[in-house]
């Protein structure tokens, strides 16, 4: 029968929920956390509702929902895309969702699994009945509805330990398909196997499913193997849908998100350089080895997960044009390339091939930067292409090539950016010493909009440049304002001891101290400096406002109360508060900030200087 119910009353809510999630998973719950950073409502589903997952957007609803249930349950409540995070092996559930997705004409996002190669140790079988009958005994980690597809396998006189959830609905179940107490043990140590039995029964559950470390504890016990393969998702039927794409990651969820259902994120997110050389260097070596030019080709990213991206194709290069997103970035809309030679076709020297004697050798191009100080994962000279992009091409190329790479001659990538050396002069560029073109050094290969980790990242990688360049004291800055009175103050140190920080004040003073600098010197204009005061060690003016309160309370403390009703901006202060009291007020002020900053560098001499706007600098 079908059935399903909220776990909340949310019958008086009046709003537009567009989204319908199947989980119950890890997957199921890495689309939550996807979904919720959309601030938008949707609906996650569960069969059982046991699964911890928290929701704050999302609206949970559990129980089984049969095709006309969920025809209903898509028609009133105005669902437009339906998310497949569902077990692999619920095929049943899989067909139901891909039957009414074709009936309603809504697309479908399938969040699959990330699966390892198939071990030729390992005993693969197609389902419950292939289970070899050579055993004397097995522990089966299959779940509780297997039990009575092994039946048959206890008649043989098989001794079958099944291993399911210690609750109640597990047992319950177990019970009716005829298990007794002494066929059971639980998963209460991880995917640690604490029963001897001569064979292991496992479901190709993938990495998220705990597959390898199943099968590494079980071949400690001495086990045999045997795995029931994972079915294929229904693609053919899929077919007939107005639309689905597959994904294995978050990142490759909410592109997919994006597209299919525009209006869900209010912000869209984007693709690194280092995503868009890997894309390019994969579609020109897929040109020169397989003579295919795909419009898509598929990328692996950091975190194991697969994306596609498009590419398109010139006279001797395949290119990738950069999409930012929504994120504030100067490189958005450039076309990044890649030309690929085989080494000895180049004709090159030997010296070219580098010391590393590399298989794939990454050069810059045309509108790539060279670094030009140290602090980078590569020394000065070196093309601006940080380590972690050059192993995702790298890892990626080598998935095209066969034979093996190493069975190959070496293949020269080189990465251009037409118009780069123009564009690199709107970034951080030319502070981090990078000279000649945009630089590609991204990490995750994913831009979320506006990201934060995105411009820490930026602040990260001065802060490293600066220590590099032998420096004692760095001297944090909220931008060139400030930083120009600053370096007048500083004037025998580097430039490269000068690093912006922009709102995120308690971010760089962690950076500071993870680098273990024995000076730092904070500057703050006043604007800024009484947030900080008041404890908000991120000054953005989305997450705080000028607190007049606190303010005046300051003003006390200095000995001089002002009514605050007609303030506007802080700076104000310099023109309201009398001549005699400024030094007083500053102090306080600084005191304030001092409170908050210096527990997030204990072990490092630092500075507090309060900057007025015409450079004059006040210090405790």
């Amino acid at each position: 029968m079908a059935f399903y119910s909220f776990n909340r009353n949310f019958a008086a809510e009046k709003v537009c929920i567009m989204i319908l999630v199947f989980g119950g998973t890890t997957e199921g719950r890495r689309t939550a956390e996807a979904l919720e950073k959309a601030g938008a409502t949707y609906y996650y589903s569960t069969k059982t509702g046991e699964q911890d997952v928290s929701l704050h957007h999302g609206k949970h609803i559990n129980g089984v929902m049969d095709a006309e249930a969920m025809k209903v349950f898509v028609d009133k409540h105005g669902i437009r895309l339906i998310v497949d995070a569902a077990h692999p092996f619920a095929s049943h559930l899989h067909q139901t969702i891909i039957y009414v997705a074709s009936e309603k004409q809504i697309p479908i996002i399938r969040y699959e699994r990330i699966y390892p190669p198939r071990d030729p140790d390992i005993t693969w079988i197609d389902d419950y009945s292939q289970v070899p009958t050579d055993i004397h005994s097995l522990l089966a980690t299959t779940g509780v509805q297997s039990i009575s597809k092994l039946k048959w396998l206890e008649a043989l006189g098989v001794k079958v330990i099944y291993r399911i959830l210690n609750r109640k609905s597990s047992l319950m179940t177990a019970y009716e398909q005829g298990a007794t107490d002494d066929q059971f043990c639980f998963y209460e140590d991880g995917n640690n196997i604490d029963v001897d039995a001569d064979a292991i029964l496992l479901k190709e559950s993938g990495i998220s499913g705990g597959f390898v470390e199943k099968v590494v504890a079980a071949r400690a016990k001495g086990m045999r193997i045997i795995a029931i393969k994972r079915p294929q998702w229904p693609i053919v039927a899929a077919k007939g849908t107005q639309g689905w794409t597959m994904v294995n990651g978050p990142h490759g969820l909410r592109l997919a998100v994006e597209k299919l259902l525009p209006d869900f994120f209010s912000l869209h997110s984007g693709l690194t350089t280092g995503t868009c050389a890997t894309a390019a260097a994969v579609a020109a070596t897929t040109r020169l080895i397989k003579g295919e030019t795909p419009d898509e080709v598929p990328i692996l990213l950091p975190n194991g997960e697969t994306i596609m991206v498009s590419v398109g194709y010139g006279d001797g290069y395949a290119y990738c044009i950069k999409e930012a997103g929504d994120d504030p970035d100067v490189t958005n809309g450039v076309e990044v390339r890649a030309s690929v030679e085989r080494y000895e076709e180049r004709g090159a020297r030997n010296e070219e091939r580098g010391t590393r004697n590399e298989d794939i050798i990454i050069k810059g191009g045309e509108g790539v930067g060279c670094f030009t100080l140290p602090g980078f994962d590569y020394p000065p000279g070196e093309a601006a292409i940080n380590k972690g992009p050059r192993e995702m091409m790298k890892e990626n190329i080598k998935t095209i090539l066969a034979p093996p790479s190493s069975l190959l001659p070496p293949l020269i990538i080189t990465i251009s950016v037409p118009n780069g050396e123009e564009i690199a002069r709107r970034t951080f560029n030319p502070r981090l010493g990078i000279e000649g073109g945009i630089s590609i050094i991204g990490v995750s290969g994913i831009v979320e909009p506006f990201s934060e980790e995105a411009f820490i990242s930026s602040i990260r990688k001065c802060m490293e440049v600066a220590k590099a360049s032998g420096t004692d004291r760095v001297v944090i800055n909220s931008g060139a304002k400030s930083e120009r009175f600053l370096k007048d103050h500083y004037p025998h140190l580097p430039s490269q001891a000068f690093v912006q920080y922009g709102n995120y004040i308690g971010e760089t003073l962690k950076i500071a101290n993870e680098l273990e600098f024995r000076q730092v010197t904070l500057g703050v204009m006043l604007g800024k400096a009484v947030k900080l005061a008041a404890g908000n060690l991120d000054t953005h003016s989305k997450k705080t406002v000028m607190d007049k309160t606190f303010i005046a309370s300051m003003l006390e403390k200095a000995g001089c109360p002002i009514d605050l009703t007609n303030l506007t901006l802080a700076r104000e202060l310099w023109e309201i508060i009398s001549p005699e009291k400024i030094e007083d007020f500053c102090r306080v002020v600084l005191r304030h900030c001092m409170l908050h900053c210096q527990p997030l560098v204990p072990h490092t001499e630092l500075t507090l200087l309060l900057i007025d706007d015409d450079g004059t600098i006040h210090s405790l």
